[in-house]
């Protein structure tokens, strides 16, 4: 069978899968349970000294649906844990001591130097083998926390440095996707001694307006906010900077991947494009814990088809083939191929590529089914995307000397 261990800032996970810091971490009871399902470790829901009072609004989540597909988002306004830091520091404590085996990571969030030094000692000392420093929540209300401090990068090398002082266990960064080049204060993580990268957090956003009231969603009293944003939805832009984080030679340090990971497929196309270990949070809050069975699952038979034995022999395997637009062989064109015995007749590539492709499609009405015209075809796949029938409709490579032809212009017909 494949090997799921994996080794993260030098600390071993049994598999690759956490709770991230977030609603699904907030209790021993919650994660012991997380960790009986089958989950590596957590990342326990990021814990303050206490002096600053947590109080979470109330409701603090809203669900984003589109169509029939529940949950592609949530936007939720929580805070960090309300919870006293001395029963945060039990229950890493009783962790630790009933699954000895299993990665406790501590999520911390300080609102001044001290209190960032007084919680990475406070948690070391209660048994945490890693600590993950929270730059990234963006809607703490309070003045430099979360977003605020990872959007400020000296700010996150002075915290980071403090940390690193007050601690001897491996410090992890948590990025905010909030800004455009996380690279920036993740090399500036690094220079505080950092010892890896989490990203990304929730990316700022407004899932829905009510019509009626005129109010953003989830509606707090006749109010709404700009606030973290999760879920599938969100994955491309975990993908995007978590790549971008891997090819930085400069930073070169471990990842932990985040952002809208419901499948096996989605945490090994993270681990693929670099990370290590991967954060879930939307999907358990969707299926629950016992979604790990199934990304374990996914992951090993998808190991043992390809006869790879180990997970670490996976990470980063897609980063040689990504690269800027201008590296790609623009000699190499191709057109859209179409299965017609399939063709059920709806005629929706039909309208897509009259409307916002090629016009390279004519309609048979009596046959019910299209007609392509190769020439004319894009190749930009629109069709394929919009049909009904998976797979009816691929991409098809041209040879080297084919040509495409030029789209008509209707100014010259008037320029005569």
């Amino acid at each position: 069978m494949a090997d799921l261990s994996i080794d993260f800032c030098g600390v071993k996970f049994k598999n690759p899968f956490m709770l991230s810091s977030s609603p699904v971490s907030n209790t021993a009871e919650m994660v012991g349970r997380a960790f009986d399902a089958g989950w590596g470790g957590v990342a326990f829901k990021t814990i303050s000294c206490g002096k600053t009072k947590i109080i979470h609004p109330s409701p603090r989540m809203h669900g984003y649906h589109y169509g029939e597909k529940r949950l592609i988002g949530l936007q939720n306004v929580e805070q960090i844990s309300d919870r006293s830091l001395e029963d945060n520091l039990l229950d890493i404590k009783y962790l630790k001591k009933k699954w000895p085996e299993h990665v406790v990571m501590a999520s911390i969030m300080g609102f001044s130097g001290k209190e960032w030094g007084d919680l990475a000692r406070a948690c070391t000392e209660a048994g945490a083998d890693l600590l993950e420093l929270n730059f990234s929540c963006p809607h703490m209300t309070v003045e430099g926390a979360g977003a605020k401090v990872g959007q400020a990068n000296e700010l996150v090398q002075k915290f980071t440095e403090i940390v690193k002082d007050s601690t001897y266990i491996p410090v992890i960064a948590k990025m905010t996707p909030n800004i455009t080049d996380m690279t920036v204060p993740a090399l500036y993580a690094k220079k505080g001694g950092a010892d890896g990268i989490a990203a990304i957090n929730s990316v700022k956003g407004i899932v829905e307006i009510g019509i009626d009231d005129w109010t953003p969603r989830p509606n707090v009293g006749g109010l709404g906010t700009s606030s973290g944003y999760t879920g599938p939805a969100v994955k491309p832009i975990g993908l995007r900077f978590v790549s971008d984080l891997a090819r930085c030679k400069e930073l070169n340090l471990p990842i932990s991947g985040i952002g809208g990971i419901e499948t096996w497929i989605d945490a090994l196309e993270y681990i693929l494009v670099g990370a290590s270990t991967v954060q879930v949070t939307t999907g358990i809050i969707h299926y629950g814990y016992g979604l790990v069975e199934d990304l374990a699952e996914g992951l090993s038979d998808y190991m043992d088809q390809r006869g790879i034995s180990k997970v670490s022999e996976l990470v980063g395997k897609a980063l040689a083939r990504l690269r800027e637009p201008d590296s790609f062989d623009l000699s190499r064109q191709g057109i859209a191929k179409y299965d017609m015995e399939r063709c059920i007749g709806c005629g929706q590539c039909y309208v897509v590529c009259r409307d916002a492709g090629g016009q390279a499609l004519e309609w048979d009405e009596k046959k019910r089914m299209p007609v392509q015209i190769e020439e004319k075809c894009l190749s930009c796949m629109i069709c394929s995307f919009v049909c009904p029938i998976e797979g009816m409709i691929t991409y098809k490579e041209m040879p080297k000397n084919w040509k495409r032809k030029d789209a008509p212009s209707l100014g010259r017909k008037l320029k005569k």
